[in-house]
């Protein structure tokens, strides 16, 4: 009896033990719960995207870019198509190319055709531009990328010139003469052949070499995790998916907290060592990045002055297509497709601006015409809205006239420092709630936050940008819509591998083609910052700003001609 108690008890002790470690194990699956659900926003499944804009409780273990799994119509899909066959450039035989075999803009030169000839205002200039290798060899095949301009110093005058590659290693450029006088030539020399397949190959391959954060945050505790389009490796991801545009978003979820308490959103920073030894030597900024590329001959013309003055250099309407789309003169952008009128005092914006609500939507480049108005116009003051220096939102306002000027960056992927979740905006669906009219006028820029994404990307954003626009434009047609294009800047080793005027090159020709056809007009900021004579640079110096606002105001009060 007594051995049969004891293995009774030995019985009762085991069993007892087993609940115990059962109860702990389950209060920790309950502890760490947060670990494997969502809250606020919703686990990635791979094979269906649509489902994980739903609340659903799944994870991926793979990789994964929202903007491949994105569904096309086929008039979305041929629209793409046309739009990558129209940016395809031309590419050097296959096959490995030695450095030495690669473009150098100290032994290539260019020559003018036709130097001594007889040249009058509204002629076309043409200037032939030989490419040759480090051994001084011509170069057989084209792809390299060329910057060209013609300028009169003391004039302060300047326009640029159409690039044609003719895929032998020379290049024939076309310059229409605007002014009289002695007019130089200048070609430079961007990027070589060789160099533009690494930009493709990093910028096909390596998306995520521009990383981004965001902050996760419940009483003390706090997390911060990678964010990006696209986010390799097999870790759990919060969605971020904006549930009207579509547009994806990803961060790696936090260890303890859930998705829904994300505070903000920052550049986390750039990847390094993306290029191998020789890769490395094609980007050299006193030898083959922004480089001069000389003349062999003589560099300037002289051209004489019309006979009679006409308009024949105005085009008869607006045309994103028109070359030269302008040139300055005293130091003044005197557009070829509108009038633009000279707002010289404050007053004359002033009175422009009167009763009316303007909006800038974008990056930093558009943030200067939110900062030069302000500074320039005395009644214009700044609201404090508490919002981050160089990040906003900001709103000035002028009480006296009943003008209203805003400023907002666009959504993910935005480099700025700490963003508030809450502040992150999507241009598409902010014009959704503008009601428009004939005193609402809206400026876009975005491009330069893309430069390091396939080139999908932009277009889907566009796509839905215009979406917006021809709805406001349908439900407001008064409404005045303003495009700010791209520009130049300075350029190095790593900042080629992220920003290169290449890849801004790229973006801006897609965007000019995706609104073309719509009521939008254009402030090329593309050619403002290349003829200009002052050194390119991301965010151009005030007097470009001014020839920039000029043309801005010109179509928000157009001249009456």
């Amino acid at each position: 009896m007594w051995r049969d108690s004891f293995r009774l008890q030995i019985f009762c002790l085991l069993m007892a033990v087993l609940a115990i470690v059962v109860l702990v194990h389950n209060f920790f699956q309950v502890e760490h719960l947060d670990d494997d659900t969502v809250s606020g926003s919703s686990w990635i499944t791979e094979n269906n995207v649509q489902h994980s804009l739903s609340q659903t409780t799944k994870t991926t273990r793979k990789s994964y870019c929202g903007y491949k799994q994105q569904t096309l119509s086929k008039r979305e899909q041929a629209e793409q198509e046309s739009l990558l066959a129209a940016i395809q450039w031309p590419k050097p035989p296959s096959g490995k190319i030695a450095f030495v075999q690669s473009t150098d803009p100290a032994h290539s030169d260019f020559v003018i055709v036709k130097p001594s000839g007889f040249f009058k205002v509204g002629d076309q200039l043409e200037v032939l531009v030989r490419m040759k290798d480090f051994q001084g060899k011509p170069k057989q095949y084209g792809g390299d990328y060329l910057q060209a301009r013609i300028h009169s110093p003391l004039l302060k005058a300047g326009a640029t010139g159409r690039i044609v590659d003719c895929h032998n290693g020379l290049y024939k450029v076309f310059f229409t003469l605007l002014w009289p006088g002695e007019v130089k030539v200048s070609v430079s020399l961007v990027h070589p052949s060789e160099a533009i397949q690494v930009l493709l190959r990093l910028r096909e391959e390596r998306p995520d070499r521009v990383y981004f954060k965001s902050s996760f945050k419940s009483g003390r505790y706090s997390e911060t995790t990678e964010c990006n389009v696209c986010l390799p490796g097999g870790l759990p991801v919060c969605n971020f998916t904006d549930p009207y545009t579509g547009e994806p978003w990803f961060c790696y979820k936090p260890r303890k907290l859930s998705c829904a308490s994300r505070i903000n959103h920052a550049k986390g920073g750039y990847h390094k060592g993306l290029l191998t030894q020789e890769e490395s030597r094609l980007f050299q900024s006193a030898v083959n990045i922004k480089r001069p590329i000389l003349s062999s001959g003589p560099d300037s013309v002289i051209v004489k002055p019309k006979a009679f003055t006409d308009s024949s250099n105005m085009a008869r309407a607006e045309d994103p297509k028109v070359s030269p789309s302008g040139y300055y003169y005293e130091d003044e952008w005197r557009s070829r497709t509108h009038w633009v009128h000279r707002f010289n005092k404050s007053d004359d914006i002033t009175k422009c601006l009167q009763g009316k609500v303007i909006h800038l939507f974008g990056d930093s480049t558009i943030r200067q015409w939110f900062e030069y108005l302000t500074a320039f116009v005395p009644d214009l003051v700044e609201f404090n809205l508490g919002s981050p220096k160089n990040v906003g939102p900001f709103m000035s306002v002028d009480l006296k006239h009943n003008i209203l000027l805003k400023f907002r960056c666009h959504g993910p992927p935005i480099r700025f420092s700490t963003v508030f979740s809450s502040e992150l905006r999507y241009i598409a669906n902010e014009l959704n709630g503008i009601v428009g009219g004939r005193n609402t006028v809206i400026a876009i820029t975005i491009w330069s936050h893309f430069s390091t994404f396939p080139v999908e990307v932009y277009i889907r954003r566009l796509r839905s940008i215009r979406r917006s626009i021809i709805q406001l434009l349908d439900r407001s047609p008064k409404t005045l819509i303003v495009i700010r294009t791209a520009n130049v800047q300075e350029l190095g080793p790593e900042v080629s591998l992220f920003n290169s005027d290449w890849y801004s090159l790229q973006l801006d020709s897609v965007m000019r083609k995706m609104f073309s056809g719509i009521a939008v007009h254009f402030v090329d900021a593309w050619e403002m910052s290349l003829a200009h004579y002052l050194p390119h640079n991301l965010h151009p110096q005030e007097i470009i700003i001014k020839n920039q606002i000029d043309a801005f105001l010109s179509y928000v009060c157009p001249l009456q001609t």
